[in-house]
């Protein structure tokens, strides 16, 4: 039998509760207590796409290395749900903990021999506490938290602290909330020894801010430059909408007249959605709006327009599981393909691929530079783990010297000075042309703007040759775009090798640490973190210099794989793919697990040819 776990701020402790129960406010006031404690965390919320009754899962990954990313197995479950409980029992690590509610006697088939139980009596607590139904549910919540604030050693004052932040305009549901906190603690720590898992203060969190990428996403729209914003509500982008408007009401206000200086349009529909924005691109706004799987799908062909008429447009697409309606609340990379591709017809289009927070107001912000300088739209391509739970980030640092670059835009002065003006015109070799905004000049610079085929002057023509020289200085365009969007990272590892990695988004946290495990194995990977579409030559580059390339991606497709594939020529057999898309964030060990397997086979392979 193995001996329980002994861990200081580094295990996983997972809550199994039911939708609806307010289970995640309490789940998150334990997450942010040991953040408080200068612990990092890494905090998941795993939850149903109904309202109300369904299994929720709330992952709490404490890891004082700074480890961000999905480990893999549970030290600790917090099992609050008899739907799940022989599931989460099961994902317990030999040694670890179980933590459940001992007011109902369960039999020992119920348990593992391999795991201590620690039994706390929540449910008599409460009733013995509190007579009505609603407090009772939520009361428990809060015992609970105090239990395990005992039983791990986590400091009780930060626990006050942060419930009288949480409810600072309502003192008496402070001492509400401190109150049942000290039943679960005054109980535990009157009939219980504290467990193997303990969480010590420690000074590693530094400056670093605990966000969301949506929430971070709208600010970054804000910095960039954005005054519209039109959306239609999905899972799980509608807070991306919600936080810009939050800040435009605290940044976009007319400080003289009170006015908003700004426009966020809630649309009937998708299509509805980016017809506004192109609209207000094309008269000279930085918009955008932000949306899910289903909503790409429905913006086709005003993407389609977008490209062709090359106006600016911004699309942030927090992915999910799909197709159809799939798994609203789980997350994915599934949207590449359809992204990077969008509309019928040749197009192709610029996409960004942040990694955090962090790089979600940094691209967020760097979206609309690259929509108005290109002329195109831009997809920033979040997804729901990014964009929905909260990750712990380097603070948002920007350069108030900073302009907006809105790319080649030909003023009244060049008008006035009888500059050639040709809307479609590529005057600079770069794909480009230059355009107008509605208003610029009483006499010149206007044009008419289409989805049709036309001359470099605008004019409308179907002659094949002025078609193909259009649909050819289009990608030359967006060939111009290998050089503005963020280039690749690399992570080199400290020994020679020939084994090489790319990986993208979400996926980053978990691959480095992966990255690690297989060093301590003693095998070697290069690592290549993919940030934008089109790729530039570093990525070729990269897998040429490599005799295989594993392509870790989370959807069942390999779309990242395919589009390389696509774009460089590169030979199928040399990209192996790592593929997860079970909707839950990828993990450490899955990756360093698979890619193991992968080299063991290859050579097992190479021996037996010899």
């Amino acid at each position: 039998m193995p001996k329980p776990l002994i861990r200081t701020n580094d295990f996983v402790v997972k809550f199994a509760n039911v939708n609806g129960s307010g289970s995640a406010s309490a789940n998150s006031l334990f997450a942010k207590a040991i953040l408080r404690m200068g612990v990092p965390v890494a905090a998941r919320n795993i939850f149903p796409s109904n309202i109300q009754g369904l299994p929720t899962w709330f992952e709490v990954r404490v890891s004082e290395a700074g480890h961000m990313g999905r480990r893999g197995g549970v030290d600790m479950a917090v099992a609050m749900n008899p739907q799940t409980w022989d599931k989460d029992v099961a994902e317990i690590e030999p040694g670890g903990y179980l933590f459940y509610d001992s007011t109902k006697v369960l039999p020992p088939s119920k348990f593992r021999a391999d795991i201590t139980v620690v039994g706390v009596p929540l449910t008599e607590i409460c009733n013995a506490a509190y007579t009505d139904a609603r407090q009772r549910q939520l009361m428990k919540n809060i015992i609970y938290v105090g239990a395990l604030s005992a039983l791990l050693e986590i400091e009780p004052q930060v626990i006050e602290a942060l419930l009288a932040e949480q409810f600072a305009s309502k003192p008496k549901l402070v001492a509400a909330n401190i109150e049942a906190m000290n039943l679960g603690r005054d109980w535990v720590l009157a009939h219980l020894e504290p467990v193997g898992l303990k969480v010590r203060r420690a000074d590693t969190v530094g400056d670093r801010i605990y966000v969301d990428g949506n929430t971070a996403a709208g600010l970054g729209a804000v910095y960039g430059g954005a005054s519209v914003c039109a959306w239609y509500p999905i899972t799980p982008s509608t807070s991306l909408a919600e936080a810009f408007t939050d800040y435009c009401h605290q940044f976009r206000m007319d400080p003289e007249t009170g006015k908003a200086r700004f426009a966020i349009v809630q649309a009937e529909d998708e299509i509805a959605s980016i017809g506004v924005v192109i609209g207000a691109g094309w008269n000279g706004a930085r918009a955008f709006t932000c949306t899910s799987g289903p909503g790409v799908s429905l913006m086709q062909e005003f993407v389609g327009l977008s490209y062709f008429a090359e106006i600016p447009a911004v699309i942030f697409d927090v992915q999910r599981g799909g197709p159809s309606t799939g798994m609203p609340t789980r997350t994915q990379q599934a949207d590449i393909l359809s992204a990077a591709y969008a509309s019928h017809g040749d197009t192709k289009h610029v996409l960004l691929f942040p990694e955090d927070p962090g790089e979600c107001f940094e691209m967020g912000a760097q979206a609309f530079d690259l929509a108005d300088r290109l002329q195109t739209t831009v997809f920033v391509m979040l997804d729901l783990d990014i964009g929905m739970n909260d990750w712990l980030t380097k603070p948002f640092a920007w350069d108030d010297a900073r302009t907006l670059d809105r790319g080649k835009v030909m003023t009244f002065e060049d008008l006035e000075a009888g500059k050639e003006f040709g809307r479609y015109l590529d005057v600079d070799g770069d794909g480009i042309p230059y355009r107008t905004l509605p208003g610029e000049h009483p006499t010149r610079g206007a044009y008419f703007t289409r989805g049709t085929s036309r001359n470099p002057y605008a004019r409308y023509s179907e002659e094949g040759q002025v078609y193909q020289a259009n649909v050819d200085r289009l990608l030359r365009k967006f060939d111009t775009a290998k050089a503005l969007v963020p280039h690749p990272l690399r992570r080199p590892a400290p020994r020679a090798t020939k084994q090489g990695v790319i990986y993208f988004g979400s996926t980053t946290q978990a691959m480095h640490e992966a990255l690690e495990v297989l060093r301590a194995q003693g095998r070697d990977l290069n690592g290549l973190r993919v940030r934008g579409f089109p790729f530039c030559d570093e990525v070729f580059d990269f897998i040429g210099e490599h005799d295989t390339v594993f392509v870790v991606e989370q959807n069942r497709d390999a779309q990242l794989r395919t589009l390389l594939m696509n774009e460089g020529n590169v030979d199928p057999a040399k990209l192996v793919p790592i593929l997860h898309y079970d909707g839950a964030p990828i993990t450490a060990r899955f990756i360093a697990a698979t890619i193991g397997d992968r080299l063991g086979q290859r050579a097992r392979v190479t021996e037996a040819a010899e």
